[in-house]
């Protein structure tokens, strides 16, 4: 059996990196805010009692982490066509037979009907799909909250009116996209543990690092 060396090469750029605990930190804000908003712990004969701000302050504590995610929803988008080559759509998607083949073998993989899966140096192509189908559903987010936010303007409100109709139905779409991306990082945290407890590759901390192990036939040196 061929001995595996592992290459440590440089994958995620500081962008990219800045994006991803941007995009993360501010999710958590906003799942963590958007419950609270949901409902309040606090009642308005309580608040009339005792004078309370806490509703004030944990949404506007919801609006700027919601700036900060529209931010790196820009930043993302900037590198699926100008990052490097791992960070880019085209590296990702199943453009071609050998991305499309790959993608076949990772699902067996996480459905453990295979037992092994070709490592990826960026995204596996799974993992691409998941990701653009998050930048798509987030910019729904984005555009339900804003519509909600500034009704008196005229350009929210046309966008809003012609995507979504009345402020309710947006209004609906935002709450399930709620829940939607709740689940979405309790999966995505479930997922990351196993394959970092599955693969030498050093999943997690190549977000901070921003260089992954990749199994090579011979020795080399760290790129």
């Amino acid at each position: 059996m061929a001995k595996n060396y592992y290459g440590k090469y440089y994958i995620w750029s500081w962008a990219l990196r800045i994006f991803h605990w941007t995009f993360a930190l501010s999710i958590v804000t906003l799942i963590i805010t958007g419950f609270y908003i949901h409902d309040p712990l606090t009642t308005t004969t309580w608040s009339e009692a005792r004078p309370s701000y806490l509703m004030v302050n944990i949404r506007y504590l919801h609006f700027i982490a919601a700036f900060f995610f529209i931010a790196a929803l820009i930043l993302r988008l900037y590198l699926l066509f100008f990052g490097n080559k791992y960070e880019r759509v085209t590296d990702f998607l199943p453009l071609s037979t050998e991305k499309a083949k790959s993608l076949g073998q990772t699902i067996k993989y996480y459905l453990y009907l295979t037992p092994k899966s070709e490592g990826a140096y960026g995204h596996n192509v799974l993992a691409g799909i998941s990701y653009v189908i998050i930048f798509f559903l987030a910019i729904i987010m984005v555009l339900t909250g804003l519509y909600m936010l500034y009704p008196e303007s005229n350009f929210f409100k046309r966008i809003g009116s012609a995507l979504f109709g009345v402020q309710q139905v947006a209004r609906a779409l935002h709450y399930l996209l709620f829940w939607f991306f709740t689940i979405f990082i309790i999966i995505h945290l479930y997922i990351i543990t196993w394959h970092e407890l599955k693969h030498p590759e050093g999943l997690i901390s190549s977000m901070f690092s921003g260089k992954k192990f990749i199994a090579v036939k011979e020795k080399r040196e760290i790129y």
